[in-house]
């Protein structure tokens, strides 16, 4: 009975343990060499050579600096890559720049107005590095004596004796550091560091010259060199945040608990002009300096008339961030307008940006994408049946081609089979349709549907 109900928990961590697959999650980078060349495959990024040299040129302006508060649009139809070429420009940028993404519709859906939520976006792209000093203790633990009361009531005082290769001092130490020693579980021969502003003690190993072949240590223990030169050091400390992150910190009474909590609201703009004082004070004393990140903001498209004139005075202030934008659309109107304009995005607007194209995939890239997503999805394939789902998403779209790939997997397992192949390609192309043959369906059978646009413009050209 035992083992079954062990069996039974064992399936149960297992069903649990699943990673999610997103649909960019094989994206790396923008599969760049050293002069920006674009290699044709390449960190998950296959053909659009062009968009991913441009881009490329992109990244490193925003690298040195010198493209804040410019504007960049990805242009193109539907399943030419434009997310990807964002999402790799945010793993080439790295950790430490700030990269925030949002669609155009997620302003109508939030509780405030689409003007605050777009500076909200905007001041998550702007990183704030802040520099400062500090002064730390830092040696190897030669001695700890810690003296406590013999009735066992009272402070305890005690001696720490640290050392470096050219020094050695005792310390007389406090109840407070007494505790902190103990709950570090510090001992002879730990190399630490203590942080003389806050008392913080950090351990970053064992000493070499403590290391014995019969010492009991587990394979977690790091050992290092004994420090050299004084004792005492100031140590340069660098922390990276958002200017949005300050303004909610300074905007709520529980400080950085708002961060956690989630529901941020409206932030006054006066907090916000105190900040960029502030921060503009820092800059000039050395103290702090701006990261520009980037803004990606998907459908721009779906944007109003409201926000892209706020984003036109937003680009022309100082503490803006480099926007990319990417749009499907051609000539649309204008949301919030009668009037119509490239990709449904006023004039003013597009004359600021930098316009990158992207093109319709060719049969060979195609027939690439689908080989990284299976291996991403972890799904063997047979050659030939990646030949015939690679002509699929020829003549329909990339996106239902890919759609396809989990679902011919399950069709495999299920007469297990550890590989799919023409014929399992076949069976869901037949039981899922796609955008082409469903508008077949539809024409076929409209009669039989409640509403009846077409018949309805028969009768009014009628």
């Amino acid at each position: 009975m035992a083992a079954v109900a062990a069996a039974k928990v064992q399936e149960v961590r297992e069903i649990t343990r699943i990673e999610r697959i997103g649909a960019h999650s094989h994206i790396r980078g923008l599969g760049l060499d050293d002069s920006l060349e674009p290699r044709n495959v390449s960190q998950g990024m296959v053909g659009q050579l062009m968009a991913r040299r441009a881009a490329g040129v992109v990244l490193e302006m925003i690298k040195d600096g010198k493209i804040a508060g410019r504007a960049i649009l990805l242009a193109g139809q539907p399943g030419t890559g434009k997310t990807a070429i964002a999402m790799g420009m945010a793993q080439a940028l790295g950790l430490d720049t700030p990269f925030t993404s949002m669609a155009g519709s997620e302003i109508y859906s939030l509780e405030m107005g689409k003007t605050e939520a777009l500076t909200q976006a905007i001041r998550k792209s702007i990183g704030v590095r802040i520099k400062e000093e500090t002064e730390i203790i830092e040696g190897e633990v030669v001695e700890i004596q810690v003296d406590r009361p013999a009735t066992g009531v009272g402070a305890k005082v005690g001696k720490l004796t640290l050392k470096t290769t050219e020094m050695e001092t005792i310390y007389d130490l406090g109840n407070k550091m007494i505790d902190s020693l103990m709950k570090e579980k510090v001992q002879a021969g730990d190399v630490i560091t203590i942080d003389k502003a806050t008392g913080k003690i950090n351990r970053l190993g064992r000493s070499f010259t403590r290391a014995r072949d019969y010492d009991a240590t587990g394979s977690q223990t790091r050992f290092v060199q004994c420090p050299e030169g004084e004792l005492q050091k100031r140590k340069e400390v660098v922390h990276t945040v958002t200017l949005h992150e300050v303004d909610v910190i300074n905007s709520r009474t529980h400080g950085f608990l708002a961060l956690f909590s989630g529901d941020t609201g409206e932030i006054k703009s006066e907090v916000r002009d105190q900040i960029n004082a502030k921060v503009a004070e820092w800059r000039e004393e050395g103290k702090a300096e701006i990261v520009p990140g980037v803004l990606f903001i998907d459908e721009v498209h779906m944007l109003d008339i409201e926000c892209f004139s706020f984003l036109n005075r937003a680009l022309e202030n100082e503490m803006a961030p480099v926007v990319i934008m990417a749009t499907n659309r051609g000539i649309t109107r204008i949301r919030g307008t009668t009037y119509k304009s490239p990709h449904g995005i006023p004039i003013d607007l597009l004359d600021r940006m930098i316009i990158v194209p992207t093109s319709p995939y060719q049969e060979k890239d195609l027939k690439e994408i689908l080989k990284i997503r299976c291996e991403e999805e972890d799904c063997e394939m047979a050659d030939d049946a990646l030949t015939v789902l690679t002509r699929i998403a020829l003549e329909t779209s990339l996106r239902y081609a890919i759609q396809l790939i989990t679902t011919a997997s399950l069709v495999s397992r299920k007469r297990k089979s550890t590989e799919v192949n023409i014929d399992d390609v076949k069976r869901v192309y037949s039981l899922f349709l796609d955008e082409n043959r469903s508008s077949q369906f539809l024409k076929e059978y409209q009669d039989e549907f409640m509403f009846n646009e077409l018949e309805e413009q028969a009768m009014e050209v009628a």
